[in-house]
């Protein structure tokens, strides 16, 4: 006997949410199958929280920062990442969550869920071409950045932990988000409390 999942779209998918079948369950759309999400330990949530307020404080009115809020991709995908930096569309939001042409970037805080972001979420954002993924590390406070999106996979990826050591210094590590190569912003504002 052959066991198939039963695939759903994202339409089935909100007439669920809809309907409050949904309702009191932490849970996700990814290739028309609904995931359970991992419960949100202590350290996740606070740091996810903390650096999401950073960086509303940093991007002010160039973007709109959504935490713990979905995304809408067109593979029958509504992941709901931890942070996703969005195109500041105001209204527009009340009748659709961002698209993938609407993302800056997404960052995953990642404990026990470290296999799944790296591997399944990664293949997910890349697929439909967001340009820049993070994964915060909460095991080693580490950052792993992945971008150049291309063929469902991200083609560059970069770890960055909190300080840089060269032979004659130790700096602190920082990151460029490429949508605002201005900005920059450290490693340690995303792993350590503020």
């Amino acid at each position: 006997m052959t066991v198939v999942a039963a695939k759903w779209t994202l339409e089935e998918y909100h007439r669920m949410i809809d309907a409050g079948v949904l309702d009191n369950r932490r849970v996700e759309l990814i290739r028309g199958e609904i995931i359970e999400m991992a419960p949100e330990g202590k350290p996740h949530a606070y740091f996810s929280s903390a650096s999401g307020n950073y960086l509303v404080r940093m991007l002010g009115e160039q973007a709109m920062v959504r935490q713990a809020k979905p995304i809408t991709l067109p593979d029958q995908s509504e992941p709901e990442p931890d942070v996703a930096i969005v195109r500041p569309l105001g209204e527009e939001y009340l009748s659709h969550h961002p698209y993938p042409e609407d993302i800056f970037w997404v960052i995953e805080y990642s404990n026990a869920t470290l296999k799944k972001d790296l591997g399944l979420k990664a293949q997910v954002y890349a697929a439909v071409a967001i340009p820049e993924y993070w994964v915060v590390n909460l095991k080693n406070r580490s950052v792993i950045v992945f971008r150049e999106p291309k063929g469902g996979q991200y083609t560059s990826r970069t770890d960055y932990t909190e300080s840089r050591i060269t032979e004659s210094s130790v700096t602190e590590s920082s990151i460029q988000p490429l949508a605002f190569p201005s900005l920059s912003i450290p490693v340690s504002s995303l792993v350590k409390p503020l």
